[in-house]
């Protein structure tokens, strides 16, 4: 992999640019935690967020939920570096995740803005393991082939949105709308107009 995640790269794209900015991010937080917890049927304990960068999720959940537990996970040297004591962001590759000892599986898992940077085989030995790490519903913002891309292109990898969906279901994990997808336990309890295409 040739891409860095460097604090240059970090202050060109979250900081320079401001793709998306504090609003947007908070209004995302807040659709994850509402759908999570309306599923859950009870408030947000834990998250997991894979990919974390600078933990940017971390602030807007704890400002929404105080008391759940953040744990985030990055292959950036410069982030864990710089914000993995304060922040509880620890130092893992995508593809890797089959060695995160959890005690518990989480009430929603993160995964945003990360996976169409991956190759196939780092994206779905990740995958594998979402299962495993999360009961409750996973936020798996990804852009696919024929999205319209304001940001960072650099190795992005264009997949049809046909096969994120196939990957995804495999995982275990079954659409919700708005980059939101439940849990075979939760899943399995929704009714039919709660699930697209269901």
């Amino acid at each position: 992999m040739n891409k860095v995640y460097d604090r240059k790269y970090f202050d060109t794209w979250y900081r320079k640019r401001d793709l998306g900015g504090a609003a947007a991010l908070a209004r995302k937080v807040a659709l994850a935690v509402a759908v999570a917890e309306y599923h859950l049927g009870r408030p947000l304990k834990s998250v997991l967020d894979v990919g974390c960068g600078e933990g940017a999720w971390r602030a807007p959940l704890l400002k929404l939920r105080p008391k759940l537990r953040y744990l985030g996970v990055d292959s950036s040297d410069y982030a864990i570096e710089r914000f993995g004591a304060r922040r509880n962001l620890h130092w893992m590759p995508f593809g890797d995740l089959a060695a995160l000892p959890l005690s518990e599986s989480v009430d929603l898992l993160v995964c945003s803005d990360v996976m169409h940077y991956l190759p196939d085989d780092e994206l779905l030995r990740g995958l594998k393991e979402f299962a495993r790490l999360c009961h409750g519903v996973a936020f798996l913002e990804v852009f696919a082939e024929g999205d319209e891309i304001v940001g960072d292109l650099h190795e992005l990898h264009r997949r049809p949105a046909a096969w994120y969906r196939k990957a995804f279901a495999r995982a275990g994990f079954t659409a919700a709308g708005s980059h939101t997808y439940l849990a075979a336990p939760l899943a399995a309890r929704a009714t039919a107009l709660e699930l697209p295409g269901r």
